[in-house]
């Protein structure tokens, strides 16, 4: 009996199981806050002994059994328990005073169990009870403030596209398991990446894009998770740090059936690609801080999304690793957001200045576009024209002739060197990247120039009536949530204050406006 492969299997299933005995506690207030906090900085600990082992002794990744030990694995189940204890650590000073403190921490530590148990099993039928065991203790989550009818209005939508993503995930196993007679995924991903697919496996994959797609709020039913914010902040932190991109996570576990499966990359690169070029120009017209955030969120998971269906896995694993931490922060601190805000304004360049700079970025990019493809030119250039725009979208921030400017160039030159490093740190470590397939890099592409066309049109062209009209689709959505949200009220009828019900679908924000004015108080 190989001990030490036990040893790794129970420490990796430790946060699962010390979350899930922890949250029935805290609903009986057996155990409090700190107890909590506790027990997650422990389990960080844990992880972080369990990963030393893993990688310092002769541990044989087959000999898990049903604990996943593949490096994405190993990386989000780290994230995960480390977000539990900050996410915790901040609840604990946010929620003093309520009166359902302890049913809010209850449920917490519910999902995170739950959320554990999906980053560490591999088996998939775990895998499906985990994910549907996120979903309800997160509908929890967000009913915490029930009198609020956005709120209930956004739960129950999230409730049912969750229903839809967890059935497309049920069918994906079904099938892999009639072909493969196991329902271990190590044992599915080494059998598919030795021989071509079977049309069964192609529309598993097919049913695992829809998952994530889904579970990654990509159009058209993206709608729930900018209306969700009305819940309070650390589950926003939660969701959008730890529970959102989880349908990356399971198309990079998958990767090696998602890379024989060219109609299912192309789906996720089509709809994930337009998801990103959308809510980046959609969030450059919000003013609610959360909501920004959101709309974020959206966008970055349909870049990480892209990325995935380019083959880039190390790029999209450090992607999803690096958006969890920012994401996290960004909301935590959500409430410096008007003080930061004036700050910006205070040192914000004039217009003319900007404009210049950004010409002067647009040409840097074009020329580091040009460089690579003639000193490469078989080599795919759509990752490498993303990160072109963004280092120069970085330097126009900073005016010319300034000290700021000189910092601005020496942050882009580090940021660009830390990039490559962990891009090369993390090849060596996840799944090596894949041949992209042809015309796939140059729809990438035209995405990406899409995007900066339009923000630049909408930043710099002078006013005019069509730029405004724009604007004012952008500020809607374009209303691709309206269908969503009509369905929703039809199945599942909610009861809103008079007058609300024909606007709460048009309405582009999710403010308290609209509300009467003692529901706006509370």
């Amino acid at each position: 009996m190989d001990w030490f492969a036990i040893l790794i299997a129970f420490l990796a299933l430790l946060p699962a199981v010390v979350f899930g005995l922890s949250a029935p506690m805290a609903r009986s207030r057996l155990i409090g806050w700190k107890t909590a906090e506790r027990l997650s900085a422990a389990l960080v600990l844990a992880v972080i002994v369990s990963l030393t082992l893993r990688y310092t002794g002769n541990f044989e990744a087959a000999s898990a059994g049903w604990m996943s030990q593949a490096p994405a694995s190993q990386a989000l189940l780290l994230l995960s328990t480390f977000m539990g204890f900050i996410i915790l650590r901040y609840s604990r000073r946010y929620l003093d005073g309520e009166p359902r403190a302890h049913d809010f921490l209850a449920w917490m530590l519910a999902t995170l169990a739950a959320v554990t148990l999906v980053v560490s099993s591999n088996h998939l039928l775990i895998l499906i009870a985990g994910w549907i065991g996120i979903s309800l203790g997160l509908h929890q989550l967000l009913l915490f403030y029930p009198e609020r009818p956005r709120a209930r209005l956004a739960a129950r939508k999230k409730f049912l596209l969750a229903r839809a993503a967890e059935l497309s995930l049920i069918f994906a196993a079904a099938l892999l398991y009639l072909v493969h007679d196991t329902w271990l995924i190590s044992q599915i991903v080494e059998t598919v990446a030795a021989r071509e697919l079977l049309p069964a496996e192609q529309l598993a994959a097919v049913f695992l894009v829809l998952t994530a797609l889904i579970k990654c709020a990509q159009l058209p039913v993206h709608g729930w998770l900018m209306q969700v914010v009305e819940t309070p902040t650390p589950v926003s932190a939660l969701l959008h740090a730890g529970i959102i991109n989880l349908g990356g996570y399971l198309l990079l576990v998958f990767a090696p059936l998602l890379a024989a499966a060219v109609f299912a990359q192309f789906l996720l690169l089509l709809v994930a690609g337009l998801t990103a070029v959308v809510a980046a120009l959609v969030m450059s017209t919000r003013i609610s801080v959360k909501v920004r955030l959101a709309w974020s969120t959206a966008a970055q998971m349909g870049i990480m999304l892209v990325e995935i269906a380019l083959g880039l896995y190390a790029l999209a694993l450090l992607h999803l690793l690096a958006h969890s931490c920012y994401k996290a922060h960004a909301f935590l601190s959500a409430g410096d957001a008007v003080e930061t805000f004036l700050r910006q304004q205070i040192n914000t360049p004039a217009p003319d200045v900007l404009k210049r700079w950004a010409v002067f970025a647009g040409g840097l990019a074009s020329l580091f576009l040009v460089a690579l493809l003639v000193w490469s030119p078989a080599s795919a250039f759509a990752p490498w024209l993303l990160l072109a725009l963004a280092l120069a979208t970085l330097i126009s921030q900073y005016p010319a002739g300034s000290r700021s400017f000189k910092t601005g160039l020496g942050l882009t030159t580090l940021v660009g060197a830390a990039y490559v490093a962990q891009k090369t740190l993390l090849e060596g470590w996840l799944v090596t990247s894949v041949s992209i397939q042809p015309g796939f890099d140059l729809l990438a592409c035209t995405l990406i120039l899409t995007l900066a066309t339009v923000y630049a049109y909408l930043r710099f062209a002078p006013d005019s009536t069509r730029q405004h009209r724009l604007k004012v689709w952008l500020f809607a959505g374009f209303y691709l949530d309206e269908y969503m949200t009509r369905f929703t009220l039809k199945v599942w009828p909610t009861r809103l204050p008079a007058g609300l019900s024909g606007s709460i679908s048009r309405s582009p924000d999710t403010t308290l406006t609209a509300l009467p004015q003692k529901e706006a108080n509370s």
